[in-house]
């Protein structure tokens, strides 16, 4: 893989990652609700998810999704459902400052870590869309020298792949960060937890209405 090939895949990565979506409103989200320093546990949780399923994609679980339509299926329908409960939670949001913890998030009442619980629902907000698998099946093929071995290219890609993922997660928590400074008014709070779930539950629709 030359160079040229390199930078192409960054910048293809670099605008489809910028791309508003399920990972980075949720990191964006808490964000706003806990600070920049917490959401570093929830972009750990998304980082987690993007790893597993470019891991999955490279063990050629893609190829696997793609002749299995029954499964990929449950897996979209499942990943929608969860987007769905996550959508559902933002709208009914407490509608109080975003400072603090909030006490919506499942396991806290449990006295569960509250690093954890945060780590745990981007894992499977990560997790929720199993066409991340068939995206990265579909795109590293496109940038791998057939003349080299693949197991060092496809390290160095998926590497750059997840750099690319956590830059962008920096850049969507900061903004939220930036944004919760508009939020301190609770009335404001509870438009943008509206907003927010009317996203969620977009994209829940999106899934199934893609896979119709």
């Amino acid at each position: 893989m030359g160079w040229d090939r390199w930078w192409f895949f960054v910048v293809t990565v670099a605008l489809v990652c910028g791309t508003p979506g399920p990972n980075m409103l949720h990191v964006m989200s808490r964000s706003v609700r806990h600070g920049f320093g917490r959401a570093r546990w929830a972009m750990a949780g998304c980082l987690t998810a993007v790893l597993v399923a470019l891991g999955l994609s490279a063990a050629g679980v893609g190829a696997l999704l793609e002749a299995s339509p029954r499964l990929f299926d449950a897996l979209c329908i499942a990943g929608a459902a969860y987007l769905g409960w996550l959508g559902i939670k933002a709208w009914r949001g407490t509608g109080g400052p975003a400072t603090g913890l909030d006490p919506a998030l499942p396991g806290l009442a449990d006295g569960a870590a509250p690093a954890l619980v945060l780590y745990r629902d981007a894992l499977f907000t990560g997790l929720s869309n199993p066409k991340l698998i068939l995206f990265a099946a579909a795109l590293f093929p496109q940038f791998l020298d057939r003349g080299t071995g693949w197991a060092g290219q496809l390290a160095i890609l998926v590497a750059t792949f997840l750099a690319i993922e956590s830059s962008w997660y920096t850049v969507y928590a900061a903004g939220g960060r930036q944004l919760a400074r508009w939020l301190a008014d609770a009335k404001r709070q509870r438009l943008f937890d509206r907003a927010t779930g009317v996203v969620f539950i977009g994209f829940c629709v999106a899934i199934l209405v893609a896979r119709a």
